[in-house]
């Protein structure tokens, strides 16, 4: 098992980045595009220009690109991100976080466009708290509202998907549901795809996704439990509409690495008044579950019970409160 990272974007996979010398605005937020084959970067890359982000971030898949050259002189705030190899999707969103200054990040796909939301520095007035910029005179710094904030993800024919996710537990196993966004501050357990504004110096501070999770769909589960039960939050906004032209793609529940790790980060430990601990009686259960070995099931439970003393101040609530939220509202 892979060490867990301890703090944010511990190791990170080789990559060149081509362009993004120039800032073309200063609003607070900057986009990330999460590329996908086939869709033309050409228009993508316009409408973010006219919607005025500070720059954009533009992870590329590991395959050649030969007009990178010629989009980077075009587009001179864009900064390409061409990796040596493919990267998961917590490695493109925590790669991305490390490369931008903006005190907010806007994470999208490709194959989508904004349809509402108004401009950049609109997008950013809207998550402000206290709308004093620091400056010079003063030290008192913009707050805003939560750790991520997703927007309405309509489809191609501009019907509002389920993108909105809550935990269900079913016979002792934790699965999510979809379900529709309707309330301004609806509450979804992650973002759906990795996708919404992120105030950056709280991703950081929560270590962003853990990237030795391969399975995408337990990677985005260990974020967003670990944002909850450190005391984040992840909401709607309903000013803020993406349309999508894509296909949701079924959730992979498969019990296997990932999950074992998730599990014992997240459901495992035991909360107390102010702290949160892994105690050792845990692991008889976890061994008999886990299909390996006594001694690489006790390795990985040894390994997970450190990463859980070195954070265990982080914890604000347990699980069970985290998925009793869904329950009950």
């Amino acid at each position: 098992m892979n060490t867990i990272p301890t703090i944010f974007n511990e190791t990170i996979a080789p990559y060149t980045a081509v362009g993004g010398k120039e800032r073309i605005a200063s609003t607070g937020i900057s986009a990330v595009i999460l590329n996908r084959p086939g869709h033309p970067k050409r228009s993508f890359l316009s409408e973010l220009e006219k919607t005025g982000f500070d720059n954009i971030i533009s992870i590329e898949s590991c395959s050649p690109h030969y007009d990178i050259e010629e989009l980077a002189g075009r587009f001179p705030f864009v900064r390409f991100i061409l990796p040596e190899s493919e990267l998961n999707l917590g490695e493109q969103i925590n790669l991305a976080a490390s490369e931008l200054e903006s005190p907010l990040f806007f994470v999208m796909h490709s194959d989508m466009k904004i349809i509402a939301g108004g401009t950049a520095r609109r997008m950013a007035e809207r998550l402000v708290i206290n709308p004093d910029e620091p400056n010079e005179q003063s030290e008192q710094k913009t707050v805003f509202k939560r750790l991520c904030t997703v927007p309405l993800i309509l489809n191609a024919n501009y019907e509002t998907l389920p993108s909105l996710l809550a935990p269900l537990t079913q016979k002792r196993k934790i699965r999510t549901i979809f379900f529709d966004p309707k309330n301004e501050g609806d509450k979804s357990l992650y973002p759906f795809n990795g996708i919404g504004i992120y105030d950056r110096q709280r991703f950081i501070n929560t270590g962003g996704f853990d990237i030795t999770l391969k399975n995408s769909h337990w990677q985005l589960m260990d974020f967003g439990f670990r944002s909850y039960l450190w005391g984040e939050e992840i909401a709607l906004n309903l000013h803020l509409k993406l349309s999508y032209d894509g296909e949701l793609n079924p959730e992979n529940y498969s019990v296997e690495e990932s999950y074992k790790r998730f599990y014992l980060k997240n459901l495992a430990p035991v909360f107390k008044s102010d702290y949160s601990h892994l105690p050792l009686y845990k692991f008889p259960g976890f061994f008999f579950k886990s299909g390996e070995d006594i001694f690489s099931a006790w390795e990985d439970f040894k390994e997970c019970r450190k990463w859980v003393i070195k954070n265990k101040y982080r914890w604000k609530s347990d699980a069970r409160s985290v998925i009793n939220y869904w329950s009950i509202n």
